[in-house]
C-alpha cells in the first residue's frame, strides 16, 4: 500500500483503522469501541478495553519465543560497564521488583517518581511500576533539588526510586544529596525511598525512610500483572518550566500500547528481533516511548547507552555502538550529529567501525538543519529521515513512513503527515492557509491514540494550553507551511517568528543559510529588539574543530549569504562567534534564554539547562554587539 493511500485510510475512518490496529497487541478485554468522550468532554481511545504494558513488553515475548532473545544491551562508556539482558531476565527482574514495590504498599493507581541515570534498572524501574498498575514520573536525573520538589509537590508520590549517583564523562552527581534536599523541601511527604547503590558512589541512607534496592529485591516476592483499563494512566511526563507549576503530561496504557507498535512496524520499519536504538535519555518522552516501551512492546532489542556522542571517548562513539550492537535503525538528535561533526568534521573516525547492518537513521528533537542532513547523509550513505514530534504527542506526528512507503527527501522538512494526524496550518482567524504560506500548525481533533488525553490534574490548564487558541484543533505551539507536494516544514515555536519593519521572519530560514557555511558547526539567530526596525536577527555561530576563519570575514560572508538566500528585507548584519550555546540536555537551543540576555532582560534558567557556565559567558559576548 502506498503512504497516500495508507494515511487516507485512517482518514476516511479513524476508528476502524485504529480498532484494526488495536488488533496487533494482546489485550485482556479487547476493547468494544474506539472513540469516546469522557467525563470531561473530552476524546478518549479503546473504552472497555483492559491490558497490561508491562506483560505486552516482557512476558508476551517469553510466552511467544523470544525469552532468550536480548531485551536491552546496556552500554556505559562512563563506567565501562556492558551487560545485555534476556526477555527472560528483564522480566523475572521486573516482576521481583514489582514485588518490592507491592511490599512497600505501592497499589494500582499510586503515582512513583523515578530519579535515576540510563542504567537497566530504570527500565526495570519503569516496568515495574506498569505491571502492577502504578504511575510512574520519571524525572530527569540531575534536576535541581527544586524542581524534583515541585514534581514530588504535583504528583504526591508514595515512594521515590532513586540510584546513588549518576556519572558524567569528568564528574560523579551525587543523586541522594539532591533527592534528600528536594524531600526537605517539598510539601508532599513520601513514605520511603528505594535506593539501588552504585559501585562508584554508596549513598548514606536515611535511617526510616531509605531502603536498599538490592536487598529488598532479595527477599521480595515476584508480582503478577495487574489487569488495567485503556484509559488508566501509564505514566507522567513533566515539560520543563522555568517557574511555577509544570505540566504534566499524561499518557494511558491502550492508545499508548497501540501507537508505540504502529510506530515501530510502519514509521521506524523495523522488525521484531532487530536491535533499535534511541539515543536518548529516560527523562526525555524519547526515552519513554522509544528506549523502553515501543522497542520492547514490538520485540526488539534496545540499547540503553550511558554516554554521550563525543568524549566517551571520542567522536567514534555512536559508529562502535551501531558496530558492536548490529543496530538496524538509529534514532538521535541532529545537536549530536552537530556535536559530532564540530569534532571530526570529516567523520575520519567512522573508518574504523563497520556500520553496514543500519538501514535508517531518524532525527528529531530539535530542528534539523539542512547542513546536518547532508552531511548525516554522506557519511551514513542510507537514508536519513527527519521527523517531528512532541513530548504531548508521546509519536511521531510528521514522518517519512519508512515501514510503508519512502518518499523523496525535502531537507528542511520532516515530510508529510504520520496516519492519524490531520494536520494544518492555519491563520490567525483559524482558516487553513494557501500552499507555501506560514501559520501556525494545528491537528485536527480528536488525535491519534497514544497522544496526551489531559494534564495531570488539571484539565482546565489543558483546555486554555491546547484547544482553546483554536476551537476544534490541538494547537501544537509551532509555527510552520506546507508546500504545494504536502511536505511540511516545521520552522520553529511561534515566538521564533520575528517582525523585522513589518515583515514577519522565520529565523530558523537563517539558521539554515548560516548553517551552511563550511566553517560553521552550529549556530542560533535570534531576533533581538531594535527602536527602528522592531526587531533585527543576530547569528551566534559554533566552528568546526580546526575551523580558520577571521570573525570579521566570517562575519561579512554571512551577512552575504543570508542577502543572498534570505534577501535585503532580513536585515541580518550581525554574526559572532561564540564557543558554545545554552541548550537542554536534551539538545534543544534555548533561544528564548539568549533573546532575555541579548535584550538585557532578566531570565530565569531552566531546570533543563546541560551547563549554566555558558550563560555568563554569552552575556559578555553580547556586550560587544
Amino acid at each position: 500500500m502506498t503512504y497516500q493511500a495508507f494515511y487516507d485510510r485512517s482518514m476516511a475512518d479513524p476508528e476502524s483503522f485504529w480498532m484494526e490496529q488495536a488488533q496487533g497487541i494482546d489485550w485482556i478485554t479487547p476493547p468494544a469501541k474506539a472513540l469516546y468522550k469522557d467525563g470531561n468532554n473530552l476524546y478518549r481511545w479503546y473504552e472497555g478495553g483492559q491490558l497490561n504494558t508491562a506483560y505486552l513488553a516482557l512476558d508476551y515475548h517469553v510466552e511467544n519465543g523470544r525469552a532468550d532473545q536480548p531485551a536491552v544491551f546496556y552500554d556505559s562508556p562512563v563506567t565501562g560497564v556492558k551487560r545485555s539482558i534476556t526477555y527472560r531476565e528483564l522480566r523475572d527482574e521486573v516482576a521481583v521488583f514489582a514485588g518490592v514495590l507491592k511490599a512497600q504498599g505501592v497499589e494500582k493507581g499510586d503515582t512513583v517518581i523515578i530519579y535515576m541515570p540510563m542504567i537497566p534498572q530504570t527500565v526495570v524501574a519503569m516496568l515495574a511500576c506498569a505491571r502492577i498498575g502504578a504511575i510512574h514520573s520519571v524525572v530527569f536525573g540531575g534536576f535541581a533539588p527544586h524542581e524534583l520538589a515541585i514534581r514530588i509537590n504535583d504528583a504526591k508520590p508514595k515512594l521515590i526510586l532513586a540510584a546513588s549517583a549518576g556519572k558524567e564523562i569528568d564528574r560523579v552527581i551525587d543523586y541522594m544529596k539532591i533527592v534528600n534536599a528536594a524531600v526537605a523541601e517539598a510539601e508532599h511527604q513520601i513514605e520511603g525511598c528505594i535506593v539501588y547503590q552504585r559501585d562508584f558512589h554508596q549513598a548514606d541512607l536515611v535511617e526510616g525512610r531509605d531502603i536498599d534496592w538490592e536487598k529488598a529485591a532479595a527477599k521480595a516476592e515476584p508480582a503478577a500483572c495487574v489487569p488495567v483499563d485503556a484509559a488508566d494512566p501509564l505514566y507522567i511526563l513533566y515539560t520543563s518550566g522555568t517557574t511555577g507549576k509544570p505540566k504534566g503530561i499524561v499518557r494511558d496504557n491502550g492508545g499508548h500500547a497501540v501507537a508505540m507498535k504502529f510506530s515501530m512496524k510502519y514509521v521506524y520499519g523495523v522488525e521484531p528481533g532487530e536491535v533499535y536504538w534511541a539515543a536518548s535519555d529516560v527523562g526525555w518522552v524519547v526515552g519513554h516511548s522509544y528506549i523502553v516501551y515501543a522497542p520492547l512492546i514490538h520485540g526488539c532489542t534496545t540499547v540503553v547507552y550511558e554516554g554521550k556522542p563525543v568524549r566517551t571517548p571520542d567522536a567514534g562513539a555512536f559508529w562502535r555502538v551501531i558496530e558492536e550492537y548490529k543496530v538496524k535503525v538509529f534514532f538521535t538528535a541532529p545537536t549530536a550529529f552537530r556535536a559530532i561533526k564540530k569534532e571530526d568534521a570529516s567523520a575520519s573516525l567512522k573508518a574504523q567501525y563497520d556500520t553496514s547492518h543500519l538501514r535508517y537513521l531518524f532525527l528529531a528533537g530539535e530542528r534539523c538543519d539542512v547542513a546536518t542532513l547532508e552531511w548525516c547523509q554522506a557519511v551514513l550513505q542510507v537514508p536519513v529521515i527527519d521527523h517531528w514530534w512532541q513530548t504531548e504527542s508521546g509519536w511521531p506526528m510528521l514522518a517519512n513512513m519508512a515501514g510503508v512507503e519512502l518518499l523523496p527527501v525535502k531537507p528542511g522538512s520532516a515530510c508529510k503527515p504520520v496516519c492519524g494526524y490531520d494536520l494544518k496550518v492555519v491563520g490567525p482567524d483559524g482558516e487553513p492557509v494557501p500552499p507555501n504560506t506560514e501559520g501556525a500548525v494545528v491537528i485536527r481533533l480528536p488525535l491519534a491514540p497514544g497522544t496526551l488525553p489531559n494534564l495531570w490534574q488539571d484539565t482546565t490548564r489543558f483546555i486554555e494550553s491546547y484547544l482553546s487558541p483554536y476551537p476544534g484543533y490541538y494547537f501544537t505551539g509551532d509555527g510552520g507551511y506546507i508546500d504545494e507536494e504536502g511536505y511540511v516544514f516545521i520552522t520553529g515555536r511561534i515566538d521564533d517568528i520575528i517582525n523585522v519593519a513589518g515583515h514577519r521572519l522565520s529565523t530558523a530560514e537563517m539558521e539554515e543559510v548560516v548553517a551552511a557555511h563550511p566553517a560553521v558547526a552550529e549556530c542560533a539567530v535570534i531576533g533581538i529588539h531594535d527602536d527602528l526596525k522592531g526587531q533585527i536577527p543576530v547569528g551566534f555561530v559554533v566552528l568546526k574543530a580546526g575551523a580558520d576563519t577571521e570573525e570579521a570575514q566570517l562575519e561579512k560572508e554571512l551577512v552575504q549569504m543570508v542577502r543572498d538566500r534570505v534577501g535585503p528585507v532580513a536585515s541580518f548584519k550581525k554574526a559572532t562567534v561564540v564557543q558554545r550555546l545554552p541548550k537542554t540536555r536534551s539538545g534543544k537551543i534555548l533561544r528564548r534564554i539568549m533573546r532575555h540576555i541579548v535584550d538585557g532582560k532578566p531570565y530565569s534558567p531552566p531546570s533543563t539547562i546541560e551547563d549554566m557556565s555558558v550563560l555568563p559567558e554569552l552575556e559578555e559576548k553580547v556586550k560587544n554587539l
